[in-house]
């Protein structure tokens, strides 16, 4: 029997599920898993599933996807866009939708599986499939490591994965070393003292801090990070206050740091943490700010090796044209954690989910930017066709590159 894998993108995009709430699109995937013959285990790291495909002596590969979907209400205007709703982590009710293309994550891999397991009498190793909850949060990976997924599970000589994003489709991009930035959440309170709108001077107004504080963050780049490096200083939330006449007592901000390497992380980290307690010093504020880590995710970096191979194995099955080096992207993953832990190589990629002619069009226009929506826009839209197929061979090249 063969997976419609059409019809299986199309029912996960049209049945999001948020981060460590992926109960339904788990139990598809353990399913198609089981059908094709693997041994499956479910509810590791809460919600996740993995795989495994015994076929005699030969090298473990570990080939990861992650399944969660984003708070956003979609937009993209297509005839099996989600209309879900849910509640967050914060117990918000929110629209939710496939805004970073992990149902096209997931469907390629289980159709990957499919392949592998017909061509099985022409490799030999173990294949361990990972379906990974909670990438959004930065989280779902460490969740499968700390419920023991390496003692539980074959341990990889190698940990491979990939990520829709718009490139043309059929269009592969990997490169050795830093592919993706490190990245740290944090959420800052800031302690004000709140009164009556007609008496600002007997307060201190965190809605005032707040303000200076967003702005002079944004000097830590533009003024004390070299040109020549890449990092990126984003306030990406601000709540304070309840009424018009009504000074309140704190404000919040939610940031989003990105850096390519651990020395870089350390230089934004300080400069961050010493804007915003002079920015409340500055204020008058009688407490310091409260800074909390939300998350710390590590740079994905490719082994160098491993990507030769696996990027000449690319070239081969696509054409050397339809390879290209991306550089550094400065959106963060939490993969690596699989082969950090593990202390193996990691290859991960990019492969394209936009229409060719229809970014052609873009870029002859000038109008990629304002065109092509990005992963995580209410308007990201992936072309069903040849993103699967080119995801299934991508993948099934990868693994076939480093299994017996």
């Amino acid at each position: 029997m063969t997976i419609d894998l059409e019809a299986l993108f199309i029912d996960l995009h049209r049945n999001p599920e948020l981060s460590f709430q992926e109960v339904r699109t788990a139990g598809i995937a353990a399913g198609h898993l089981r059908d094709l013959g693997l041994e499956v285990t479910e509810g590791v790291g809460r919600t996740g599933v993995i795989g495994v495909l015994r076929n005699g002596e030969g090298p473990v590969v570990w080939a990861r996807a992650d399944m969660d979907a984003l708070p956003v209400v979609e937009e993209s205007g297509l005839p099996y866009a989600s209309t879900a709703k849910g509640v967050d982590a914060e117990g918000h009710e929110v629209g939710i939708m496939h805004a970073c293309g992990h149902d096209m994550h997931v469907t390629a891999m289980i159709g990957a599986v499919e392949e592998l397991v017909r061509t099985r009498d022409e490799w030999s190793g173990t294949l361990v499939v990972v379906i990974q909850p909670a990438e959004e949060f930065g989280a779902g990976a460490r969740a499968m490591l700390d419920d023991g997924a390496l003692d539980r599970f074959p341990r990889p000589d190698v940990v491979i994965g990939q990520h829709v994003t718009p490139f043309p489709a059929g269009m592969i991009g990997v490169r050795p070393g830093p592919q993706m930035s490190a990245s740290d959440g944090l959420h800052v309170v800031l302690h004000g003292r709140g009164g009556h709108g007609s008496r600002p001077h007997s307060t201190i107004d965190p809605v005032v801090m707040a303000a200076a504080t967003v702005m002079r963050l944004q000097t830590v780049v533009s003024r004390e990070v070299d040109p020549h490096d890449l990092a990126v200083v984003t306030v990406g939330a601000i709540h304070a206050g309840t009424k018009n006449n009504i000074i309140p007592a704190d404000a919040t901000l939610d940031l989003s740091l990105r850096y390519p390497d651990d020395a870089l992380r350390t230089k934004v980290l300080a400069k961050v943490e010493r804007v915003i307690k002079a920015e409340a010093m500055a204020s008058g504020a009688t407490q310091d700010p409260t800074i909390e880590t939300l998350h710390t995710l590590p740079a994905t970096i490719n082994d160098d090796a491993a990507t030769e191979r696996a990027t000449a194995a690319f070239r081969a099955a696509f054409g050397e044209e339809n390879v290209i080096d991306p550089g550094l992207f400065t959106g963060s993953e939490d993969v690596s954690w699989f082969a950090r832990d593990a202390g193996v190589p990691l290859v991960f990629w990019f492969w394209g989910g936009i229409a060719p002619a229809r970014y052609a069009a873009a870029v002859a226009q000038g109008t990629v930017d304002s065109e092509i929506a990005t992963n995580h826009s209410p308007y990201f839209a992936v072309e069903i066709h040849p993103t699967i197929e080119v995801g299934v061979q991508a993948l099934t090249v990868a693994a076939r590159e480093f299994l017996g």
